[in-house]
């Protein structure tokens, strides 16, 4: 059986190097042209380009950011890298 190449999510590479693995076990992996690490599937959700419009939009009605994050459905520390 033949594995699919993985793809670095950051720069869309297929040079990807194994780099140990995660305190939780999973495989990690290096970028070999950008130097981010990846895993191959996270268990967490990235937010989308929409949401991310939308925390601008209502970060300027002055809406408290553990309000927004209630609001969107998504954790309050994620909010904060917006």
């Amino acid at each position: 059986m033949i594995k699919p190449l993985l793809q670095c999510p950051s720069c869309g590479s297929n040079d990807i190097n194994k780099n140990g693995t995660t305190r939780h076990g999973n495989q990690n992996y290096k970028c070999r042209d950008c130097g981010r690490q990846c895993v191959e599937n996270p268990k967490w959700r990235r937010i989308s380009d929409d949401t991310k419009a939308t925390i601008k939009r209502i970060l300027l009605e002055e809406i408290p950011l553990a309000g927004i994050a209630r609001r969107l459905e998504i954790v309050c520390r994620k909010t904060c890298w917006v």
